[in-house]
Order: C-alpha cells, then sequence, then structure tokens
C-alpha cells in the first residue's frame, strides 16, 4: 500500500511511517509531496493521505494524525503505544509540554530535517528512533510507569 504525505517531514510525518510500517502494513511505501499536490498525487498513486488538512488521519482537535493511525487501525490495546503516542502528540501540536520527552523529540525531528535534504533519506535514518523511543516506552511501562 501507498501513504503520502508533504514534504519535508517533521514529527508525525516520520512517526506515522514508523506506526503504519511497524503494526499496519510492513511493505508499506511513503511518498512525498508539496502540500498542495498531495491530493493529485494520492488519486495518481493510489495512496492514502495522511497529515495534511482534511485527511481522514489527519489532526483531529488536539490529537495528532498518529493518534488517528492508532485509532482507525485499533491499535489502542498497547500501553507502550499510547505512552508513545503522548510524546508525538506533544512534539507535533502546540501542547508540547504534554510529556518531558515531548520537546527532546521535537529538537531531534527538527534536527533531522536539517541534517537531510532527502526526504526518503532522511526516513529511512530516522526510523530508528523511533524504534528505540518505543522500546524505552515498553521498558517504562512495563516497570510500571502510567503510560
Amino acid at each position: 500500500m501507498k501513504w503520502v504525505t508533504r514534504e519535508r517531514p517533521k514529527v508525525d510525518r516520520v512517526a506515522c511511517p514508523w506506526l503504519i510500517k511497524r503494526f499496519v502494513d510492513p511493505e508499506a511505501e511513503f511518498l512525498y509531496a508539496p502540500g498542495d499536490q498531495v491530493a493529485a498525487v494520492a488519486e495518481r498513486e493510489g495512496a492514502t493521505p495522511y497529515d495534511v488538512e482534511g485527511a481522514e488521519l489527519g489532526h483531529r482537535g488536539e490529537e495528532c494524525s498518529f493518534d488517528a493511525i492508532i485509532r482507525k487501525y485499533d491499535l489502542v490495546g498497547d500501553p507502550a503505544l499510547a505512552r508513545l503516542a503522548r510524546i508525538v502528540r506533544g512534539a507535533d501540536t502546540p501542547a508540547h509540554d504534554l510529556t518531558p520527552e515531548s520537546r527532546g523529540l521535537l529538537a531531534v525531528a527538527q534536527g533531522f530535517s536539517l541534517a537531510y535534504d532527502d526526504d526518503q533519506v532522511q526516513l529511512a535514518a530516522e526510523l530508528p528512533v523511533y524504534d528505540a523511543l518505543y522500546a524505552w516506552c515498553r521498558q517504562q511501562v512495563g516497570a510500571g510507569e502510567t503510560p
């Protein structure tokens, strides 16, 4: 399955591909396009748009696209994933103090965006950050921390 979003990814536009590849579709292909061309690319490629205005898998209220994907694909039973979702939400929305980790994730995501000119290369380089953060969330939940 193909997925498409805006170019020059930051938090949600890397966190969502990680979530999709890890829990929804391991063979997923991600496309990045200029914001005003996402709908056309989605139509042409048969891709699912995410993290763009008006998309089903976009921001709603205080929640970000990562939350929308968790809901749509019924990934709500994993407390470590719930903890990670709060971190991502804090980093990707104005609620940067939602978790102590959110501002750090925001800084890391912005740093990756500055360090890479190619969105696909950036995505490949940054995905392990979410593997590590999810592992940390699993450890925290296992230690009795609340999501």
